[in-house]
C-alpha cells in the first residue's frame, strides 16, 4: 500500500522530470524537490500561522497569570487554557497537523530518490517495475545518468584535487552549514518566561541535527546530499518571503555594528542610537 499510494507516484514523477531535464539526475532532483514544495507550502503556511499563534500566546497576559495560577493543578491549568484558546480562536494542533501530513511524503521523496539511483542491478530491477509504461518508455530513461557535476549521485560525494592525497566531502560542507542556518533563522524567538530545559533541547538540537544531516550526507549517495541542499534552501526561502526568518538568532545585536542592517535591529538599538546623535548635537 505505502508503494502504490507513496513510492510509485513520487518515482515516477521523478523520472518524468529527468527525462524532460536532458536525462541529467542532479537537475531532474533539485526541479523535483522544488516541485513538491510548492504543492506542499499551503501546509507550510499554515504550520508557520499556527507556530506563531502560540508563540503569541505564551506572552498574552492572561496565559502566563494562569500558568503561575494553576502551575500545581494541571487539570484546572488544561481546561483555563482550553477556553483560552476557544476564546482566542486557536487550534493548538495547527502547527502539528501540517507536519503529520508532510511527513510521509518527505519520507516518500527520500525512498523514491534512493530508489530511483538503483546502485546495483537488483536496484535497478526494481527501479523498472515501478515505472509506469503509459508515461515513460523505460528504454529511455534506463539506465540512469548519474553524473552531475564532479559527482557520481549514485556514490557519497567527494571532491579530488590534484595534490590532495583524499577526498574533500564539498556536499556534506554545505548540507551542514544550510542545515544549521535553516534550524537558526527558523526557530522562533524565546518568549519571555521560557523554560531553560526548552531553550537547552533546541540549542541541543540546532547542534546535532546538522552533524546527523552531515553523517549521513558523507556516508550515503551524493544523491541525497543534492536534495538536503535544495530542501534547506527552499525552507529558508520560504521563510523569508513570509517574513519568518529569526535573524537575531543567527546575528546578535551586541554584536552587531551600530549601521549594518539597520532593519534588523531593534527599536531600542534606533532609539538609543538617535539619543546619543542629538547629545552630539547639542555639544556642538
Amino acid at each position: 500500500m505505502w508503494d502504490v499510494l507513496i513510492i510509485q507516484p513520487l518515482v515516477n514523477i521523478l523520472m518524468l522530470i529527468y527525462s524532460y531535464a536532458w536525462q541529467n539526475f542532479g537537475i531532474a532532483i533539485i526541479l523535483f524537490t522544488l516541485l513538491i514544495r510548492l504543492i506542499t507550502h499551503p501546509l507550510n503556511v499554515q504550520q508557520i500561522k499556527g507556530a506563531a499563534a502560540m508563540q503569541d500566546l505564551q506572552k498574552d497576559k492572561r496565559y502566563i497569570e494562569m500558568q503561575a495560577k494553576y502551575k500545581n493543578d494541571k487539570e484546572a491549568l488544561a481546561q483555563e487554557q482550553m477556553k483560552l484558546y476557544k476564546e482566542l480562536g486557536i487550534n493548538p494542533l495547527a502547527s502539528c497537523l501540517p507536519t503529520l501530513i508532510q511527513f510521509p511524503i518527505i519520507i516518500g521523496l527520500y525512498q523514491s530518490i534512493i530508489k530511483a539511483l538503483a546502485a546495483s542491478p537488483l536496484d535497478l530491477l526494481s527501479l523498472v517495475r515501478f515505472i509506469n509504461p503509459s508515461l515513460l518508455n523505460v528504454a529511455t530513461v534506463i539506465p540512469l545518468n548519474s553524473k552531475f557535476l564532479w559527482m557520481d549521485l549514485g556514490q557519497p560525494e567527494r571532491l579530488f584535487i590534484p595534490g590532495i592525497p583524499w577526498g574533500i566531502p564539498v556536499l556534506t560542507v554545505l548540507v551542514v552549514i544550510t542545515t544549521y542556518l535553516q534550524s537558526k533563522l527558523m526557530s522562533p524567538p524565546s518568549a519571555a518566561g521560557a523554560e531553560d530545559q526548552t531553550a537547552a533541547m533546541t540549542g541541543m538540537m540546532n547542534i546535532y541535527m546538522p552533524l546527523l544531516m552531515g553523517w549521513l550526507t558523507y556516508s550515503y549517495a551524493s544523491g541525497l546530499a543534492v536534495y538536503f541542499i535544495t530542501t534547506n534552501v527552499i525552507s529558508i526561502g520560504q521563510y523569508a518571503i513570509m517574513g519568518r526568518l529569526n535573524w537575531d538568532n543567527l546575528l546578535p545585536k551586541n554584536l552587531l555594528p551600530k549601521n549594518f542592517l539597520p532593519g534588523l535591529l531593534g527599536a531600542d538599538d534606533k532609539s538609543s542610537s538617535s539619543k546619543s546623535t542629538a547629545s552630539k548635537n547639542k555639544k556642538k
